[in-house]
């Protein structure tokens, strides 16, 4: 069985390499637009480091989108389309990779799926990060503000009917099973839609 499987091993390497190596660039460039969708929808101040980080790495792409795509009310959809479009480069390029460009009328279903996802464990991420800052005394005080106020509005629905169990605040770890559930579901989704394409 070694023998027999040992040949698609370096095909399949050349594959995982640069699929990693995209996943980590599309997920620091597409999150970024995210987060900065994120943080303009919920009205959190650019002027730390953290917001300027974001329009660092992600000016190039959101501001020329912006001449032709306006924002509506709080939402920057700017932002929104390049991360879109950032997800949707990495699979077509994946593909590009493998070969298969049979059904590339089914790329933006898939990409969607793959925004989605990015989302998802941006979000998770967040809740981690501020589930971890709330345990530790010494924290910033810049920093646990800012984690805090893109944090609240996930957890704050779930501590109307999730009350402190020994003085700890369990409504993170809900989001945080609840955005597993959805990640679960996305997984499923993007199978469904990797099934339409080959």
């Amino acid at each position: 069985m070694a023998i027999i499987a040992f040949p698609s091993r370096p095909r399949l390497m050349l594959y995982q390499i640069p699929s990693f190596l995209l996943d980590v660039i599309v997920g620091l460039l597409g999150g970024a637009c995210l987060l900065r969708l994120y943080m303009q929808y919920h009205r959190v101040p650019f002027g730390n480091p953290l917001g300027r980080f974001v329009f660092a790495i992600t000016d190039w792409i959101v501001l020329p989108l912006r001449r032709i795509v306006p924002s509506v009310k709080r939402w920057d959809l700017a932002s929104l389309i390049a991360a879109w479009l950032l997800v949707m480069l990495k699979f077509l390029l994946l593909w590009l990779l493998v070969g298969n460009l049979g059904r590339i009328a089914t790329l933006p279903l898939v990409s969607l799926v793959g925004l989605m996802q990015l989302a998802v464990s941006g979000l998770t991420a967040l809740l981690v990060v501020y589930a971890v800052l709330s345990w530790i005394p010494n924290a910033s005080p810049m920093l646990l503000d800012l984690i805090s106020r893109l944090a609240e509005p996930l957890v704050r629905p779930f501590r109307r009917f999730i009350p402190l169990i020994g003085g700890v605040d369990l409504s993170p770890l809900a989001a945080i099973v609840v955005l597993q559930v959805i990640a679960i579901v996305l997984g499923n989704l993007l199978v469904f839609a990797y099934q339409l394409t080959f």
